[in-house]
């Protein structure tokens, strides 16, 4: 499976492959035209009550990705598409987050990695 982390504040290259922003809120100060996703996933972002709850504080780190992902255990065909196409070629998770460590598009890398 391929799958990269980029912010959506960085620019885009062609190394990027198929960008998939993994945000429930569309990130300020960015156009469509300038982020140039192929498909926004507000779907498998957590949850408005999780995000708030977690903060990017990360003592809550293992707590929230439990959470996160019984969350997506939820919703197993929501990802199966983005799953399918980091298996055959390569995909970009865009976050807006100013954390690199701590967000949830590096739990969802490891849900699909790992655990999904």
């Amino acid at each position: 499976m391929s799958i990269t982390l980029k912010r959506v504040y960085e620019k885009p290259t062609n190394r990027d492959g198929y960008r998939v922003l993994v945000e429930r809120l569309w990130p300020r100060g960015v156009s469509k035209e300038q982020a140039h996703i192929d498909l926004w996933l507000k779907d498998a972002a957590p949850s408005t009550a999780l995000r708030k709850w977690f903060g990017h504080d990360p003592e809550k780190w293992p707590e929230f990705k439990q959470r996160y992902f019984a969350e997506l255990d939820q919703e197993p065909s929501m990802l199966a598409d983005i799953e399918a196409r980091a298996k055959a070629a390569h995909v970009t998770f865009v976050y807006a987050s100013k954390e690199e460590h701590y967000n949830n598009a590096v739990a969802l890398k490891e849900y699909l990695e790992h655990d999904g």
